[in-house]
């Protein structure tokens, strides 16, 4: 008589059992796991690129029967160990499940967060998991476990479990964010111009995905010029000194919008040179019809950052600088800007209150910064990162002018030449 039991929901034959041989090292991972399914050890993943995995003999699903003519008993836990410790030539008795294998998707995905498996208590094999950096580059084989998926490190080679987009929010919901101020702007020394966002409905979806700082999908694009160069820092870290250094040295490369204004135009200025000049009415009518970028008033007058300011720059065949309050980048993280975002540190307090004195010194400014202000801007800056950071494309502390502008200058350069790893809603 010929016995059959359920498998994966099809009926198969019971007495289908294979023998099947592996040959290992001593503590040499197979890249497996397991679990316990109606009294059965049964095969729960198969890490890509592992032992298993390369050799193709299990599938998940696999109900595992003995091991070196052992039966397995029933503690996932010990079999694993007991696979590991193992050497030389190791027999299997299965019974197959016979489920065809997906072929892997080519999902690449940049964390936001660092990760460490040995210091995870809720991974099932730490000895499985996949450590990364923040802005590595992982290629996602599989995500049919809700909690753990399976991961290759482009970089780094190896592969191995990461927490799924789904177990890693439910435990960052457990930790409280951060008070990063989030109505307090940028320029915290002088505190007299009031700025103010204008988010544009139609990019909501868009502005939802940048805060949840856990995966971004992306995508290996050619070189190419970035649209936009978006520096991000305190007031008083340098930005606009990078800014203009660029402007004069690779004119025909970079350039800046320029902002309007509803104040009167004076004698002495010429529309359009360094600022362009618009009654407070047509302002008025432009912010809340959602045309600038970012918006303040200064002594009563309106000042900002009209879109199509940028827009113009770029359509010229420039890469278009900005050095706007870091909440723009909700808006500008898009294929419309294409940026190419850098953030400018402060060094540490000391560091900071050596570079201001050798200014003053030089006669390069008068203004007088007290010990309090250089400490609202090391502060600033320590919040900037923490509020931001998942958007920053590259790092530089500014402890010395022209150190920062080197490495500004060779980063960009680099887009020009090598290949970009871009969101994924930029490509397609």
């Amino acid at each position: 008589m010929t016995w059959w039991r359920l498998i994966n929901n099809a009926l198969m034959q019971a007495d289908a059992v294979r023998m099947i041989g592996i040959r290992k090292k001593a503590g040499e991972p197979l890249g497996v796991t397991f679990r316990m399914d109606k009294g059965d050890l049964v095969i729960a993943r198969i890490l890509h690129g592992g032992l298993i995995d390369r050799q193709g003999l299990l599938h998940v699903g696999d109900i595992i029967k003995e091991v070196n003519g052992k039966d397995v008993g029933n503690n996932p836990t010990e079999l694993q160990e007991m696979l590991k410790e193992c050497s030389g030539g190791i027999t299997l008795k299965i019974l197959p499940s016979y489920r065809d294998a997906a072929a892997p998707p080519q999902v690449y995905v940049q964390p936001h967060f660092d990760y460490n498996p040995a210091n995870d208590n809720l991974i099932p094999c730490r000895e499985a998991g996949l450590a990364f950096k923040r802005g590595d580059i992982l290629q996602i084989v599989n995500r049919e476990d809700p909690n753990w998926w399976q991961a290759c490190h482009l970089t780094e080679g190896g592969t191995g479990l990461i927490p799924s987009q789904f177990l890693e929010e439910k435990r960052k919901a457990f930790v409280p964010r951060d008070l990063d101020g989030a109505g307090i702007l940028c320029g915290t020394i002088t505190g007299k111009k009031k700025k103010k966002m204008m988010y544009l409905t139609a990019k909501n979806a868009e502005f939802d995905r940048h805060e949840l700082q856990i995966y971004e999908e992306v995508a290996r694009m050619p070189p190419f010029q970035r649209k936009t160069l978006i520096l991000i820092g305190a007031q008083g870290v340098g930005r606009r000194s990078l800014k203009n250094r660029l402007v004069v040295l690779h004119p025909t490369r970079f350039g800046t919008s320029v902002p309007h204004t509803s104040r009167r135009l004076r004698s002495d200025e010429q529309d359009g040179q360094s600022y362009r000049f618009v009654t407070r009415l047509e302002m008025e009518m432009d912010i809340k019809a959602g045309r600038y970028l970012e918006h303040g008033e200064y002594d009563g007058n309106l000042y900002g950052t009209k879109i199509d300011s940028i827009h113009e720059v770029v359509n010229a065949g420039r890469t278009c600088i900005l050095d706007v309050n870091p909440q723009a980048l909700k808006v500008l993280k898009t294929a419309e800007f294409m940026p190419y975002v850098v953030f400018i540190a402060a060094p540490e307090f000391d560091t900071l209150k050596a570079m201001h004195k050798a200014v003053v010194d030089a006669g390069l400014t008068t203004k007088q910064l007290t010990d309090v202000d250089l400490k609202k801007t090391v502060d600033e800056s320590a919040r900037i990162l923490r509020a931001y950071r998942h958007y920053f494309d590259f790092i530089i502390v500014n402890d010395n002018l022209d150190g920062a502008f080197e490495k500004l200058q060779s980063a960009v350069d680099q887009l020009c030449t090598e290949a970009q790893w871009v969101p994924v809603s930029w490509v397609y």
